[in-house]
């Protein structure tokens, strides 16, 4: 029988659509970890923290502005870029006269 013949993906259409690979962690999950780095990053390492808040919110959100974004993604984005900020300035200070001591 030639039914199969010229009509490949005819009793499967979603293969021809899904082109890309389901293994990293969905945009939910990236919102949440950016929002738990954020808060984390205000105690410790916030030089660290901070960027990788920044980096999870904005993936989250689809690396771009416009659409619809998540909560936790948009809440991660700006404590990031918060701790991130405050991180520099923390540096800037213990870098200057005095070592920062008080």
């Amino acid at each position: 029988m030639m039914a199969g013949f010229g009509h490949g993906t005819r009793g499967y259409p979603r293969s021809r659509s899904r082109t890309w690979s389901r293994n990293g962690p969905d945009r939910a999950t990236l919102g949440i970890i950016g929002v738990v780095c954020a808060i984390a990053g205000f105690f410790v390492l916030g030089i660290v923290l901070g960027p990788a808040a920044v980096v999870c919110g904005w993936l989250a959100m689809g690396r771009s502005w416009t659409g619809d974004r998540s909560v936790p993604a948009l809440v991660a984005l700006v404590l990031g870029a918060i701790d991130t900020l405050l991180a520099i300035l923390w540096l800037a200070g213990a870098a200057g006269p005095g070592g920062g001591m008080f």
